[in-house]
């Protein structure tokens, strides 16, 4: 059932009977839903969870300008004043985005990282620029080329997501490609926060390296390859995620 959270900012769903102490942040273009088998019943009793919409997607609304990954986390920060903390933070790809920036600036409240196909750092085989693109770029920077001219090439240039985004969704998208996480990963390292990678060794968005370089870079964050797995984990191996961030709730209570 959906419901509100953040006083009525922010939507998704909750499970289990208790305090919920698990927050569940979805990917781009996704909702609340691709959650619903990982916080189901495994075995036992469903999750304590809250699965959130992030602004948007779903049905909570867009932000109101073209916000970063920070401005996400403030947002999503909200909702832990209705949970247990602290809590674990189960994120797939975007959501992970939004994780760590919450996880850095929520220490206390955060107990566990389980992330999921999260573009943490860039990929070393990522196409390159087109060269029309690039100088089209290079033109608009220098005043010759119009806005229309460059979302035009954009609109042929750009990637699928790029392309089924609307409005200040757009904006949002542009500027979360140009983000960078090495301070959040470096204070979540010194920190030794407790993180799980769970990725599909077959993930042809956020390929296995990128997760081998991230668990380097956490120090030594617990890394959990899902043979033939892609990029949706949350769909195709629940019960992998599931079991990841129960382990991750027990260490919590000890």
């Amino acid at each position: 059932m959906l419901r509100s959270f953040a006083g009525g900012r922010l939507f998704g769903a909750r499970t289990g009977t208790g305090a919920p102490s698990v927050l569940a942040l979805h990917g781009w273009c996704r909702s609340h839903r691709d959650f619903d088998r990982v916080l189901a019943a495994v075995g036992g009793e469903p999750l304590d969870a809250i699965a959130l919409d992030l602004p948007g997607f779903g049905a909570t609304p867009p932000p109101p300008e073209a916000w970063g990954s920070a401005d996400y986390a403030a947002r999503v920060g909200e909702v832990l004043d209705e949970m247990a903390t602290p809590v674990v933070v189960l994120a797939h790809s975007f959501g992970g985005r939004v994780a760590v920036h919450l996880a850095a600036a929520e220490p206390a409240r955060v107990a566990a990282l389980v992330l999921s196909s999260v573009p943490l750092l860039p990929r070393s085989d990522r196409p390159r620029m087109s060269p029309r693109y690039r100088a089209i770029r290079a033109l608009h920077r220098a005043g010759v080329m119009s806005d229309r001219r460059l979302e035009a090439a954009r609109r042929r240039h750009g990637s699928a997501d790029y392309r089924a985004a609307e409005g200040v969704m757009r904006q949002v998208f542009v500027r979360l490609v140009a983000e960078r996480y090495d301070d959040q990963l470096e204070e979540l390292a010194a920190r030794r926060v407790p993180i799980t990678l769970v990725w599909g060794d077959d993930d042809a968005d956020v390929p296995l390296a990128v997760a081998r370089s991230a668990a380097e870079r956490l120090g030594g964050a617990e890394l959990v390859v899902c043979p033939g797995a892609g990029h949706l984990t949350p769909r195709t191996v629940p019960e992998v995620l599931h079991r990841a961030v129960a382990e991750r709730l027990a260490a919590r209570q000890r």
